[in-house]
């Protein structure tokens, strides 16, 4: 979607505890190549800028005098009283005190470094960042290893890398808090603060590995250390290595993982798509920490992934109970509302959103999403047209974020043209998702070939999977979906034979490759060439969503053989894994609704479907089908309408109508319909036509030509 459920910034994570009770906004520090003592800086400051101090009268010989530390033992305590009346009080005239305490005490004891870390560090607390570098240098000049002057230039570093914007300045100084740093750390190699500190500025700067040998030297040195362990983990997530994340987690044992290691065991777990694991990571997360709403968000999103949405729900009702200004999960409420058809709780859902977050983009993109389920494509189409007319820029100025969201965007509206059978202005769009490269153009590709095979614009769609795969060589789905159309061209033996050549021993990759070669052999009726591939996928299946898509598509394979109770066994594995999965749905009801079957349990099959996606034009034409076959023929009417004006170019749905109407006594109509279906099978690929389907309907129109004939003769003989 548009928005991830959002982690732990890096710059957080950086900055977090490193500077507490520095003042708000510091000037970013600037260090001369030959800083000036404190004393020929300015002492005092305006909004944080030095101010220049007068020319200095010529300096009298210098005369060395004896340190006198009992003096300087004094003003330092004075200045640590004025220290903390600033603390308590706030007040910029204790500040110039305490400052001045300090530089007595100083001019007592010259050679402290104790006292001149100290003035440097109120400076820092003070804003006078300039001040606290230019102090905090004159330590490092007299003692390169002054391991305090060096921790404090590091946490003004980092301060300023905070208040930045980023540009040229700020990855200066993104450079010399990691010189210091790496300075620090050669002096304590043992902290393992300083080690995360320095992997996540390495991370900061795109030195993966450098960051990752921080990260596991900090684990080297505790390794029970929750903070160390989760940092590399999600250092490897995000280099896409989640292998080697639960690698590192599952090295802590049960026993002493807590609620944040079961956190991100359930993030890595989710990287892999492995939902169920993680589901039960999260779930421990917050057993430990019941408060932890991120370990909840996450439980309820995964939950979510894994198909278990009522409990998903569940999960995130406490989420706003607890926070009711969270209006990312009033929006993944609505998305469990909608998928459950309740429509109207939906859209209440995001009014909540919207209350709280009235510019959101997402929010107006999910009201659309609502809108297009109920078949309001009226007032769908202006809400994604506005999207994208606050999300345009010049090509250059689009960020990837940027280019993912107007990519959403455009394929939403370019779904809704295609569900209105406006099939130009759906490819229209869908071209606009071209220009935006990489993952969107390949998806931009798929659904201009997918709507000129909706709209039987057979030579278009190969024409477009041509010039697709020719772009994209190296994206396999777009080289199976330019083979699989190539095969249903009519050239199916060169088109398999290109797809078993991406095959790379591979379970992982090729287990897609198995599925498209089953569909392929199916649609050229090699039965078991087919059965063999479905079979193969299914083995290579690790993931639910995997394996559930093989057992439909096999499923599907056995019910075109007419092997009904092999494929109603693959469907009902689908439904075992997945209860909510309107396709399997729709299809294991058809199925037996067609055979004039287990009618009641075929009629609860697509009801259950259709409330999952009620403007599905398949799905319309199965139900209506099913109270057809249970002689219900006013809701078969209904439902049957509803389908040929969403799907107007389907034989199959001009057939049933065909039947109701001769059954309900309506020739005229009953024979138009078959007509229709008959131009409908004739603008249909042999790949995609089913020769007893096209037989019945060609006897049936003859059927009910000679009835109306007779009709015809016996009307005109009664009036003569």
């Amino acid at each position: 979607m548009i928005l991830n459920r959002i982690r732990v910034s890096l710059l957080v994570l950086l900055f977090a505890g490193s500077m507490v009770g520095v003042a708000q906004n510091p000037l970013t520090p600037t260090v001369p190549a030959t800083p000036a003592s404190p004393e020929s800086s300015s002492p005092d400051a305006v909004d944080g800028h030095a101010v220049p101090s007068a020319p200095a009268a010529p300096s009298p010989p210098v005369v060395q005098k004896q340190p006198d530390r009992a003096a300087a033992y004094y003003h330092f305590m004075m200045a640590h009283m004025y220290e903390e009346m600033v603390s308590t009080y706030g007040r910029a005239d204790y500040a110039n005190k305490a400052i001045d305490e300090y530089r007595i005490a100083i001019d007592n004891d010259p050679s402290s470094d104790y006292l001149n870390a100290g003035l440097a560090e109120l400076y820092a607390k003070t804003g006078r960042i300039r001040d606290a570098v230019l102090e905090a240098q004159d330590i490092l000049k007299r003692d390169g290893n002054n391991l305090e002057a060096r921790r404090l230039l590091g946490r003004i570093y980092l301060r300023s890398l905070g208040d930045m914007q980023a540009g040229t300045q700020s990855q200066e100084v993104l450079k010399l808090a990691i010189d210091q740093y790496e300075q620090i750390v050669k002096l304590d190699p043992k902290s393992v603060e300083d080690h995360l500190l320095l992997g996540r500025l390495y991370r900061l700067n795109n030195e993966l590995l450098k960051s990752e040998n921080e990260f596991k030297a900090a684990v080297a040195i505790q390794p029970d250390s929750e903070e160390a362990v989760t940092t590399l983990a999600y250092l490897y997530n995000e280099e896409g290595d989640s292998a080697r994340a639960l690698q590192v987690l599952n090295a802590i044992p049960d026993n002493a993982r807590t609620a944040k290691l079961y956190s991100a065991l359930g993030y890595t777990y989710e990287q892999q798509k492995e939902y169920r694991q993680a589901v039960d990571a999260y779930r421990k997360s917050t057993e430990l920490d019941h408060d932890n709403l991120d370990a909840v968000r996450g439980l309820a999103q995964n939950l979510m992934n894994d198909g278990q949405t009522d409990a998903a729900l569940e999960q995130y009702k406490v989420i706003v109970e607890a926070d009711p200004s969270d209006a990312q999960t009033y929006m993944r409420i609505a998305e469990i509302e909608r998928r459950n058809g309740k429509f109207d709780q939906a859209m209440d859902s995001l009014k909540k959103a919207t209350a709280i977050v009235p510019d959101s983009l997402e929010v107006q993109y999910n009201i659309a999403v609502i809108d297009e389920a109920q078949g309001k494509y009226d007032d769908a189409v202006p809400i994604l047209t506005q999207l994208l007319q606050k999300t345009e820029h010049s090509e250059d100025q689009y960020s990837i974020a940027d280019k993912n969201n107007r990519a959403v965007f455009l394929e939403r509206l370019g779904t809704i043209y295609r569900e209105a059978n406006k099939y130009q202005l759906a490819v229209e769009t869908f071209r606009r998702m071209l220009d935006l490269g990489d993952e969107n153009a390949v998806r931009g590709y798929q659904q201009i070939i997918d709507t000129y095979r909706d709209n039987k614009q057979w030579q278009l769609a190969t024409n477009v999977a041509e010039e697709a795969a020719k772009k994209f060589p190296n994206d396999r789905d777009l080289q199976m979906v330019a083979a699989a159309q190539e095969a249903d061209m009519g050239s199916a033996g060169p088109a398999i034979e290109h797809v078993k050549s991406l095959l790379k021993d591979s379970p992982a990759d090729d287990q897609r490759v198995y599925i498209a070669l089953a569909q392929m052999y199916s649609r050229v009726k090699q039965w078991p060439e087919a059965e063999e591939n479905i079979n193969k996928a299914i083995e290579l299946s690790t993931k639910p969503e995997d394996r559930d898509y093989a057992f439909f598509v096999a499923g599907s394979i056995y019910e075109r053989q007419k092997k009904y109770d092999k494929a109603e066994e693959a469907f009902h594995k689908v439904l075992a894994d997945d209860p909510k999965n309107a396709q399997a749905l729709n299809y294991l009801g058809y199925m037996l609704a067609d055979r004039d079957t287990r009618l009641e349990e075929a009629l609860g099959y697509i009801r259950r479907a259709v409330a999952l996606d009620p403007q599905n034009g398949a799905y319309l034409d199965s139900l209506g089908w099913a109270y057809y076959k249970m002689g219900n023929y006013d809701l078969a009417e209904e439902n049957l309408r509803r389908a040929s004006e969403r799907i107007n170019n389907d034989p199959t749905v001009h057939d049933h109508l065909g039947e109701l109407y001769m059954k309900t006594g309506r020739l005229k109509l009953a024979a138009a319909n078959w007509e229709r279906s008959l131009e409908e099978w004739n603008r249909t690929i042999p790949a995609e036509m089913d020769t007893d389907d096209v037989a019945k309907v060609q006897k049936d129109l003859e059927t009910a030509r000679v009835k109306l004939a007779k009709q015809g003769t016996g009307a005109t003989a009664a009036k003569q």
